[in-house]
């Protein structure tokens, strides 16, 4: 039976829903997103049921996860998605070959937990391991962490340990809400390094669209102390060694101004969503303060950025931006260009784009 992967379209990347067969397309499709997950974040008065008022993501979202269309989402809703909290809940679709430790506290955030998957190899390694950590996309308005597992498995088999994290969406706060908790997550990987056996000096970022963007900004904003939050592990660093960015906005100035990109200009975009509402090109100090070329210096860990010269979500000059003042102060930046792709797709799950990340972080996270 042909397999094929299902994505939701939203307004500035696709919220992945898992896999399915070519029967199972003609009904209803399972969320992937557990539903204890979506009562933990949005059940405001917890009554074990969301309405739409509660909703923080996208109406349209909202739509999918409302299986029966009662404007309702309840446990029935979320029939045959994946478990809640807990070991085995999070090792149903895992490789047998790893070790999934699902929604690790890892901090706060707006005064709430905040949760990552690790995953590690089952082979005790001699030494410790690096460490590679994925943040997803979404618009910085939706998505979650659990996509992210299939992400770090491959590295996972090289050696590493592997993290896929949760940060606050627009819905909950704007900017800079979700790069503080990215930060808090790398925090708290070096102060449980002992635990996990993973080396506090090689940990790696990699992310997609509005994760591509944090990852960006997670590498060139080390010491800006703005960005560190009050989420935990404030004795540590949120530093990292490498950065692998897919497709991630830089400069909202130039995206919104690039021709066929003028809507994402108006009010109640991701992009003013980030800013904390209105009309982007009007927040000229929002735009400076979320842009990762902002904080490029000679410091900053070497960068391997891949996208798509077709993207219609994310302009292609975004990511030449950032190759570009990267090499400005002589800081290691690899640019990827598919011909062709467009915001993900096919063309990223090529062998030679694996291969091309893989040898990235091998060459950068050896030990020293």
């Amino acid at each position: 039976m042909k397999i094929i992967k299902v994505f939701f379209a939203m307004s500035i990347v696709a919220l992945s829903f898992g896999f399915a067969t070519a029967q199972d397309l003609q009904q209803q499709r399972r969320p992937r997103i557990s539903f204890n997950e979506v009562l933990r974040r949005e059940d405001g008065n917890k009554d074990e049921k969301v309405t739409k008022e509660e909703f923080k993501g996208p109406e349209r979202l909202f739509k999918r996860f409302d299986r029966n269309s009662d404007d309702l989402l309840t446990k029935e809703d979320f029939a045959g998605a994946p478990a809640g909290r807990g070991q085995q809940g999070a090792g149903q679709n895992a490789p047998a070959d790893v070790t999934v430790l699902r929604d690790v506290v890892f901090g706060k955030g707006g005064g709430r937990d905040l949760t990552m998957h690790i995953v590690l190899p089952k082979e005790q390694s001699d030494s410790p391991m690096p460490v590679y950590v994925w943040i997803h996309g979404g618009g910085w308005q939706g998505g979650t962490k659990d996509g992210g597992v299939g992400k770090v498995v491959p590295m996972v088999r090289e050696g590493f340990v592997g993290a896929t994290i949760e940060y606050r969406l627009t819905g909950e706060a704007p900017f800079p809400a979700q790069i503080e908790d990215c930060k808090c997550a790398i925090r708290y990987l070096r102060a449980h390094a002992k635990k996990y056996d993973l080396d506090p000096k090689r940990i790696a970022v990699g992310g997609s669209s509005a994760g591509g963007h944090l990852v960006a900004l997670m590498g060139t904003s080390g010491g800006v102390k703005e960005f560190e939050g009050d989420g935990g592990w404030a004795d540590q660093s949120s530093d990292v060694q490498a950065v692998v960015d897919f497709y991630g906005p830089t400069d909202f100035k130039a995206f919104v101004t690039t021709a066929g990109y003028e809507h994402h200009n108006k009010a109640n975009s991701p992009e003013s969503k980030l800013l904390g509402g209105g009309v982007v090109l009007q927040n000229e100090a929002g735009i400076k303060r979320v842009n990762p070329i902002t904080y490029v210096d000679k410091a900053d860990p070497p960068f391997l950025i891949i996208h798509g010269t077709d993207d219609r979500t994310v302009p292609p000059n975004q990511s030449e931006a950032m190759d570009k003042a990267l090499k400005s102060v002589k800081v290691e930046s690899t640019l990827h260009m598919i011909k062709g792709a467009g915001h993900g797709g096919p063309e990223f799950a090529k062998r030679e784009i694996a291969e091309m990340q893989r040898e990235f972080l091998l060459k950068y996270m050896k030990p020293k």
